[in-house]
C-alpha cells in the first residue's frame, strides 16, 4: 500500500499535466487510439471468424467426408459430361462402401425442389432430400419433436417425413408438427420428427450447399426415389451426394484421397463431383485465418509505433518545457530516479488513457464492420487486455529515453535556462 501511495504524487503531477494541456494531449493520443482500436478491431474479427469456422466444422462433422455432385453451368455441359461420366450414382456409393476401410456409416442423397407444397410456406421453398436413417448418426442432429424414420420405414418407401427447423415453421408456424400432413407434389408425407435448429453457414463452403441446413423436409430414399419423378433424370445423377463418417482412429483427409481416387477412376476424371472434408476446411481457414491475423497485427503494429513515435516527441518537448522546473526540483533534493519516474508516469498515463479510449473505439468499430460487412464478431476480454496491455507496454517503452533524457539534465544549468 505504501508504495502504490508513493507513485500518487507523480500520478497527481501526470494528471494535471495532462489536463494543462487537454488538446495537445488527446493529439499526442490519437495514435495510440487508433492503434489500440485496431488491435481491439482485429480481434474481434478473428474471434468471430474463429466461432463460426467453428459452427461449420461442427455442422458438417469433423470426421466426416462429403460428396457432392457438380453441378454443370448449362445444358451443353451436362450432355458432354455424360459422354464420359454417368454421373453420381448407387454404383458409386456401393464402391466407396465396399473398398474404402475406416468408415463407420454412410448414407447416399437424392435432392428434389418441390413444386408445390400443402400447407403453403410462408417463407423459401423448403428442400426435399432423400436420405437412409443413418443420415441421423452422420451429422450428430438432434430431434425436438418426434423422431427419425427407421431403416424398415425405408425398406417400404413410407410415406413419412422429418422437418427441419425452418421448413416446420414456413408450414406449420410455431404449434406442433407431429403426425400432421405435407402434400409435396401430389405425395402426402406425415410428419414423424422436427430436427432441432443447426449452425448454418452464412454462405457455401467449398461447392458444399450448407445455407439451406434447416430450410428441408427429410424423407426415406427409397420413398424419394419412387414417389418422385426427377425431369431429365437421364440427364441428372442417379444420387446427388454421399454422406460418410469416418472412425475416430482413421485419418479423413487420408480416406477422402481414397474415395476421391475411386470416383475418379469410375468417372473417368470427367470432374462431376466434389470431394469435401470438414478437417481439411479447418487446417485451410487456420492458415488464412493466421495470414489475415498477421497482416491485421502488422496495420495495427504500425499504428500503434505512430502512437509511440508519437507519446516520445511530446515528451521529449515536454522535458524541453519544465527544464527549469526539473532543475527546481533537483535542486531540492529530488533524486534522478524521481525525475525518471515523474516522466514515465507522464508517458505511461497517456498510454492507458489512449489505451481505455482505443478499446472502446475498437468496440465500436467492430460493431460497425459486423452491421455493414455482415462480419461476425466477438470482442472477448483476452482482447481487451492484450490491447490494453500492449498500449502500456508503448508507455513505457517510448517514455524511458525522454524520461532519462529529463534525468540527465544538470539542475544548475536547467534553473538557468530559459
Amino acid at each position: 500500500m505504501a508504495s502504490v501511495a508513493g507513485y500518487l504524487p507523480e500520478i497527481y503531477m501526470g494528471l494535471s499535466s495532462l489536463l494543462v494541456h487537454k488538446l495537445r494531449s488527446l493529439l499526442t493520443m490519437l495514435g495510440m487510439i487508433f492503434g489500440v482500436g485496431a488491435v481491439v478491431a482485429m480481434l474481434a474479427i478473428t474471434a468471430g471468424a474463429q466461432k463460426e469456422m467453428m459452427s461449420y466444422i461442427d455442422m458438417l462433422g469433423v470426421n466426416n467426408i462429403i460428396v457432392e455432385a457438380k453441378e454443370a453451368v448449362d445444358r451443353n455441359e451436362l450432355q458432354a459430361r455424360r459422354a464420359v461420366s454417368p454421373g453420381l450414382s448407387f454404383r458409386d456409393y456401393r464402391a466407396v462402401a465396399e473398398n474404402v476401410p475406416g468408415i463407420e456409416a454412410l448414407t447416399p442423397r437424392k435432392r428434389f425442389k418441390p413444386q408445390t407444397l400443402l400447407p403453403k410456406v410462408t417463407q423459401d421453398m423448403p428442400l426435399l432430400i432423400g436420405v437412409e436413417p443413418q443420415y441421423l448418426e452422420i451429422n450428430s442432429l438432434r430431434l425436438v419433436e418426434g423422431r427419425f424414420f427407421d431403416p424398415e420405414e425405408n425398406q417400404t418407401s413410407a410415406p413419412v417425413c422429418v422437418l427441419g427447423e425452418t421448413a416446420k415453421v414456413s408450414l406449420f408456424g410455431y404449434e406442433p408438427a407431429l403426425g400432421k400432413y405435407v402434400k409435396v407434389n401430389d405425395q402426402w408425407l406425415q410428419v414423424v420428427g422436427v430436427l432441432a435448429q443447426q449452425a448454418t453457414a452464412g454462405s457455401d463452403v467449398e461447392g458444399l450447399e450448407v445455407s439451406g441446413q434447416n430450410n428441408l423436409i427429410i424423407a426415406p430414399l427409397n420413398t424419394v426415389m419412387r414417389r418422385f419423378e426427377d425431369n431429365n433424370s437421364y440427364l441428372k445423377d442417379e444420387i446427388d451426394g454421399i454422406y460418410m463418417k469416418v472412425d475416430q482412429g482413421t485419418n479423413s483427409i487420408d480416406t477422402a484421397n481414397v474415395v476421391s481416387a475411386i470416383l475418379t477412376t469410375t468417372h473417368k476424371d470427367a470432374g462431376d463431383f466434389n470431394v469435401v472434408v470438414p478437417a481439411g476446411l479447418l487446417e485451410q481457414k487456420r492458415r488464412t485465418q493466421f495470414t489475415f491475423k498477421v497482416v491485421m497485427i502488422c496495420i495495427a503494429g504500425i499504428s500503434l509505433l505512430v502512437g509511440g513515435i508519437g507519446i516520445m516527441n511530446i515528451m521529449l518537448a515536454t522535458v524541453l518545457e519544465r527544464t527549469r522546473e526539473i532543475g527546481i526540483r533537483r535542486a531540492i533534493g529530488a533524486r534522478q530516479a524521481d525525475i525518471i519516474r515523474q516522466f514515465l508516469t507522464e508517458a505511461i498515463l497517456i498510454s492507458i488513457v489512449g489505451g481505455l479510449l482505443g478499446i472502446a473505439f475498437g468496440f465500436s468499430l467492430s460493431k460497425v464492420i459486423a452491421a455493414a460487412a455482415g462480419w461476425s464478431t466477438v470482442v472477448t476480454a483476452t482482447s481487451i487486455g492484450v490491447a490494453f496491455g500492449v498500449s502500456v507496454g508503448i508507455g513505457l517503452v517510448f517514455g524511458i529515453y525522454p524520461a532519462m533524457q529529463a534525468a540527465k539534465l544538470d539542475p544548475i544549468e536547467a534553473i538557468r535556462y530559459e
